[in-house]
């Protein structure tokens, strides 16, 4: 039975997404600002639930793309995730992503990152959107930089794999 909730626009992450930011409503009731490179708009689920929505949306989930991630990179902590490494998009979390409070920031969109102060730090998009986020700078650029190398690793397999795949026409038969 298809999901149908997994298909609705308000679910998706697409390569327009920038960021996928908690934000809390009156109640202290933790919703999720997505930041796209043309429209802001809020659903009413976690961050990392709607990550895991999206890795869902794209076969497999969170927790898989975080095995993932371990088996290639071996980062096990704060992993950075291809949600679709087809159409580049790749993410990462600003803490844990068990915290409600994560923040995940799509790595292609990044043109800079700003200190604020010791516990905070602005990323501006390469559009010109900024958001300040609790997180230090050096861990941010930390983030930055794994995420770059596991988009590496992940791209040199699949380029790999894709240089040896068998060639669909040589694996028919004769024609009748």
């Amino acid at each position: 039975m298809l999901n149908e909730e997994l298909y609705t626009p308000l679910h998706e992450i697409t390569p327009l997404t920038l960021a996928v930011v908690p934000k809390e409503d009156k109640a202290g009731k933790i919703h999720t600002c997505i930041l796209e490179r043309e429209a802001t708009y809020v659903v009413e689920y976690s961050p990392s639930k709607l990550i895991d929505y999206a890795c869902r949306f794209f076969g497999s989930s969170l927790k898989g793309r975080q095995e993932g991630t371990r088996n290639i990179a071996g980062i096990t902590h704060k992993a950075p995730i291809s949600v679709d490494p087809s159409s580049g998009m790749y993410f990462f979390p600003t803490t844990s992503p068990t915290n409600a409070r994560c923040s995940w920031i799509a790595h292609s969109h990044i043109d800079h990152v700003n200190r604020i102060s010791a516990s905070s730090s602005e990323i501006v998009f390469k559009n010109g959107e900024k958001i300040i986020l609790d997180a230090s700078y050096g861990s941010l650029m930390n983030q930055i930089h794994r995420t770059a190398q596991y988009r590496y690793q992940l791209d040199n397999r699949i380029k790999h794999s894709q240089k040896h795949k068998p060639d669909p026409d040589s694996e028919k038969g004769p024609s009748t």
